[in-house]
């Protein structure tokens, strides 16, 4: 069965998007809610809860979020052969599973092991979407399926990160997993009542072929180089969960709402990343890519100025004479709004970039693992994070007894030292794009421009 097959059999017009599709769409929002939710709130609970300390919590919430990430091309093929049905529902079961053990255990082995169930069930949700979506749409309509599933996303992102700072602040950090638990269990029931997808067109791949697809692609060093250069902005954007909430509520106090920050990176993408892509459209990949990671250091130095901002202006800022913000809540909201522009620039020209480097004929091949950066973002961004926190914006629990306020302001000081270490990488990350470009489209690879035909190799 075709996609157009799929949508004649539901009965509607060849435009038209049947019911599993929007069921598809409506387990994405719930679970992206239930992930969000619970991904800003990963290292607050981790060291606060569980007791890891900062750079142990660095270590493990980098291990989860990059075996989540490398695990999604072989669970996509598990699923293929699986059924979708049967995936969604045990994907579901693991979610549901791990984040209630995260609930009820705060033992360090029973964390850990949760974290594992969680990044297995994670790791089947997006292949299974988004495969979802390709079954169930036609030439006609799958720029609007793809369209409609990438806002329900940011849709279910920023629902989870809005919800989050009332349950933390008035049920405190493990009732946060009881929320995305609960959210998961419903997508778990939905599944089983209303999720009916239409049987997979072609022959599913085997875990020994992807297996092979991924030595192929670090067997192309270009491609390698291209994921770990992109891997530094992605370093960067991952510090909006493994370093902006410790620093935000360590600074501010219990009550601030850092989840409300995080939020301003996906309304800016959501609200931008079409008008950008189209006033881009003429641009090469790769300069699309070059200007938004020259976004990269500016947000971090404005992140980075909170502190003296607070120093020079005192605690309040006002805004058009309606309401007064901390200085480090303003730069924290500016640097964070830019990273979604350098966001909005990056993503959508990225595998468009990443299909020319390939070799020619097999791009559908290699692209299964184009997202790898996140693998190599995600330890290297919590690990730092953890180091980084515990120098310059250490955990209260581990200060000396007896400290008044003055003494304990001091160990903060100089807290937004951390962001001139992402300065630094954004700018050797925008570096090395440039160089890495001039070096293969020098030499006819690359240089197409969105549309048309690459040079042969």
């Amino acid at each position: 069965m075709t996609p157009g097959d799929s949508a004649a059999a539901t009965g509607g017009s060849a435009t038209a998007l049947p019911r599993v599709f929007w069921t598809a769409n409506l387990l994405e929002l719930l679970e992206r809610a239930a992930f969000y939710g619970f991904y800003i709130s990963i290292t607050l609970f981790l060291t606060d809860v569980v007791g890891f300390s900062d750079r142990e919590t660095g270590v493990v919430a980098g291990v989860f979020v990059g075996v989540l990430y490398f695990l999604t091309p072989f669970v996509g093929a598990l699923s293929d052969r699986m059924g979708y049905r049967r995936a969604m529902v045990l994907a579901f079961s693991l979610l549901t599973t791990g984040y209630t053990q995260m609930a009820v255990f705060h033992g360090r082995a029973a964390v850990v092991a949760a974290l594992m169930l969680i990044a297995v069930g994670g790791a089947f949700i997006k292949p299974l979407v988004t495969g979802t979506v390709a079954r169930t749409t036609a030439q006609a309509n799958r720029a609007r399926g793809y369209a409609l599933f990438y806002w329900i996303v940011n849709i279910g992102s920023f629902s989870g990160k809005t919800v989050v700072p009332f349950i933390r602040i008035g049920a405190g950090l493990a009732a946060v997993n009881v929320f995305a638990a609960g959210i998961c269990l419903v997508a778990l029931l939905c599944t089983l009542v209303w999720y009916r997808p239409p049987d997979a067109p072609t022959r599913p791949q085997s875990l020994r072929e992807v297996a092979i697809a991924l030595g192929k692609v670090f067997s192309r060093p270009r491609l390698v180089l291209f994921i770990l250069i992109v891997s530094g902005f992605w370093t960067t954007q991952y510090q909006l969960y493994a370093t902006m909430p410790k620093f935000v509520i360590r600074l501010l106090g219990q009550n601030a709402k850092p989840e409300w920050i995080a939020n301003v990176n996906p309304l800016v993408v959501v609200m931008f990343v079409v008008l950008i892509t189209r006033l881009t459209k003429r641009w090469r990949a790769s300069t699309s890519i070059f200007f938004g990671m020259l976004l990269v250091p500016l947000a971090s130095g404005l992140i980075a100025s909170g502190q003296l901002l607070e120093r020079v202006l005192g605690p309040s800022i006002g805004l058009l004479g309606v309401v007064r913000v901390h200085p480090l809540v303003l730069a924290l909201v500016a640097g964070v709004a830019l990273q979604g522009f350098a966001e909005s620039l990056i993503s959508p020209r990225y595998l468009e970039y990443f299909s020319l480097l390939a070799p020619k004929g097999e791009e559908g091949t290699y692209l299964g693992f184009a997202y790898l950066y996140s693998f190599f973002a995600a330890v290297a961004g919590f690990v730092l994070s953890g180091v980084l926190l515990d120098r310059y914006c250490p955990d209260p629990k581990t200060l000396p007894a007896g400290l008044d306020a003055a003494q304990r302001a001091a160990y903060y000081q100089d807290a937004s030292t951390i962001w001139l270490y992402f300065i630094a990488i954004g700018i050797a990350t925008a570096l090395a794009l440039r160089a890495f470009a001039w070096w293969f489209e020098e030499r006819g690879l690359g240089t197409a421009p969105s549309g048309q035909t690459r040079a042969q190799r």
